[in-house]
């Protein structure tokens, strides 16, 4: 049987090429210079103790060809992590303070889920629907104060993750906060909460005696979300259990942008301490998963699921949260 997680034109010989050589090195480099940010306060923050661990996974349910292995032991230094993501309340605390515009406030539209649309406001806007994905509407003046337009609000949701936020605009939130964006390894260590390669931050099995632990699609995607778990669009932060490092939200709800540039097999020749993405690209890592994800169409609510984003794009199911280093 043919290995699922080889690579076309990958040297598979324990002799590294040159080029093979060569990326290592870069990611040895990076890792070793990495930006170390320790300003921003620790409230509401959790300390990890870093260390080893078991990080990728090669579940036959997943997605190779988005780079999820090989499984590989992974150190990172400890590190501070935010209990949950940054809230509708802590984001807006942000802009009172600096004035910050978001680039969905300067694009003057953003994307929308279908099904959170009027349908009459949803047959105005059918022409802006993304090809691939024609449950994504283009609609003006969505941003992260009205995140389906702007007769919608965040009033009545202060303690839900913000969105509509790009990765530019979580970088800045964090360089004010005093705090940084995770590298997918550190986000994948403080997601499993303690636990050796489980599917899960709880374990293996997704809902345990029938209950669910996170917010996630049931039903038909995209025509009918039953809305199970108690939530047919983002959930309060701390709706459901937290994980054995007291974290909240860390898988569905809403999508988490990474520090790292995305490339699928990166990995395979970087650095196993404190590894970082490359040191460019064209698309940020995202990880997490969200409440619009299931699993015939997207079962990436796994903590080894990975996936991607331009820099500058922001939807209804991107959030954020911060580390800062101890």
């Amino acid at each position: 049987m043919s290995n699922p997680f080889q690579v076309v034109g990958i040297n598979p010989c324990c002799v590294p090429s040159k080029s093979r050589a060569g990326q290592l090195a870069e990611s040895q480099k990076a890792s070793a210079e990495r930006r170390i940010i320790r300003a921003g306060s620790v409230d509401g923050m959790r300390k990890l103790d870093g260390g080893p661990f078991q990080m990728g996974t090669e579940d036959k349910e997943g997605f190779p060809a988005d780079g999820e292995g090989p499984i590989r032991e992974v150190h990172v230094d400890p590190f501070y992590v935010d209990a949950t993501p940054v809230t509708n309340e802590q984001f807006r605390e942000f802009v009172k303070a600096t004035g910050f515009k978001t680039e969905s406030e300067r694009f003057g539209w953003s994307f929308v889920f279908q099904g959170h649309l009027a349908p009459e406001l949803y047959k105005k806007h059918v022409e802006d629907t993304v090809l691939a994905v024609p449950w994504w509407c283009k609609v003006p003046h969505a941003d992260w104060a009205h995140p389906e337009g702007p007769d919608s609000s965040i009033e009545r949701r202060l303690d839900t993750p913000v969105t509509q936020i790009s990765w530019n605009d979580a970088a800045a939130y964090a360089e004010w906060a005093g705090k940084r964006l995770p590298t997918e390894a550190e986000w994948e260590f403080a997601a499993r909460g303690g636990l050796e390669q489980k599917t899960y931050p709880w374990g293996d099995e997704l809902t345990p005696d029938g209950k669910h632990l996170c917010n996630i699609w049931q039903g038909e995607f995209p025509s009918s979300d039953l809305g199970e778990d108690g939530y047919t669009a983002p959930a309060p932060v701390r709706a459901f259990p937290a994980n054995g490092y007291g974290m909240y939200s860390v898988v569905g709800n809403a999508w988490e942008w990474c520090a790292d540039w995305f490339e699928p097999f990166w990995h395979r020749d970087a650095t196993r301490f404190n590894p970082l993405g490359p040191l460019s690209g064209t698309q940020k890592a995202m990880r997490g998963g969200s409440y619009l994800c299931h699993k015939s169409y997207c079962n990436r609510y796994r903590v080894a699921a990975r996936t991607k984003n331009t820099p500058d794009s922001a939807t209804t199911n991107i959030t954020f949260r911060c580390v800062r280093d101890t």
